[in-house]
């Protein structure tokens, strides 16, 4: 892509320093509506940049670097969860003064705009999740199956051995390119090498690694109750579209029974399109975005 870059700005939530991006700048936050870009996990900002670059000429685009991904800071003790994210999104929302906004969010950053919706329904105006609501029925029946004793003894084996385990060091960005590749092969060869120079930093030896903390690899047990899930999803008061990939491991929402909970809602699937459907549909997603922004 053609990018001329935004700037880089940070804002302080629990202590942390964390990372946002602006195209245009404070000076247009007056005369061009807020949209707000929320990544997902083990992403960063910068996975934006081809949607900022659609939209900015219309709205005045911001997206942030979740806590533990991109250039925000990582949390000392290596615990994320989603009330904390959604205290970071209502912080940056907050003290940019921005809102209410619209907002497109996609996998764990779209579970956060939901629930920030939900909880804030006068903050945000139109709303897009992409595979947003985590785990299908089928699949938490799949999970709770194995008795919870079981499954805490199994995530504090994991988190010991997160806490042990350094950042996966690549060569060169060349071999970080390529893994970018294999975990996603709908990928262009140009959007694959963009979300990896500006997805890894460099360490001191002059290996490459990843900029997120390992520690995201291992999620809490349990998240808050579904019922209380659901309640923020039936607080949604604004247009809402859940977007979903025909090739995706993400279930749909309407063949699963999930958008009953939703009363503004309405699903959208993407044919050829696996779990990052705005890479991998991008001219029809940014069509589906100005129809319904």
């Amino acid at each position: 892509m053609h990018d001329t870059g935004p700037t880089s700005q940070t804002f302080i939530s629990q202590r942390l320093r964390l990372n946002y991006l602006e195209w245009g700048g404070p000076r247009e936050r007056d005369s061009k509506p807020p949209l707000v870009l929320v990544h997902g996990g083990r992403d960063h900002a910068r996975s934006w940049d081809w949607t900022a670059e659609a939209l900015s000429a219309d709205y005045h685009v911001i997206a942030m670097d979740h806590r533990g991904h991109g250039d925000s800071d990582w949390v000392s003790d290596g615990v994320y969860s989603a009330a904390d994210m959604v205290y970071d999104l209502a912080q940056l929302i907050h003290q940019l003064g921005v809102g209410p906004v619209r907002m497109v969010a996609h996998s764990m950053g779209g579970n956060v705009a939901l629930r920030y919706a939900g909880a804030f329904p006068d903050m945000v105006t139109k709303l897009v999740a992409i595979e947003g609501l985590g785990p299908s029925p089928e699949m938490r029946a799949k999970q709770r199956a194995v008795p919870y004793p079981e499954r805490l003894a199994e995530f504090i084996e994991k988190k010991r051995k997160a806490a042990g385990r350094t950042p996966r060091k690549y060569d060169s960005i060349e071999a970080a390119f390529a893994r970018m590749i294999e975990e996603n092969a709908y990928l262009t060869e140009e959007q694959a090498r963009h979300l990896t120079v500006h997805g890894v930093t460099r360490n001191e030896d002059g290996t490459y690694s990843w900029k997120f903390d390992p520690h995201l690899n291992v999620w809490p047990v349990e998240d808050i109750g579904d019922e209380f899930v659901e309640a923020l999803w039936a607080a949604i008061t604004c247009p809402t579209l859940l977007l979903y990939g025909a090739d995706s491991w993400a279930s749909n929402p309407e063949k699963d029974g999930r958008i009953a909970h939703f009363k503004t809602a309405r699903v959208i699937e993407f044919e050829k399109a696996g779990h990052w459907l705005h890479h991998d549909q991008f001219d029809r997603f940014i069509a589906t975005l100005r129809d319904f922004l």
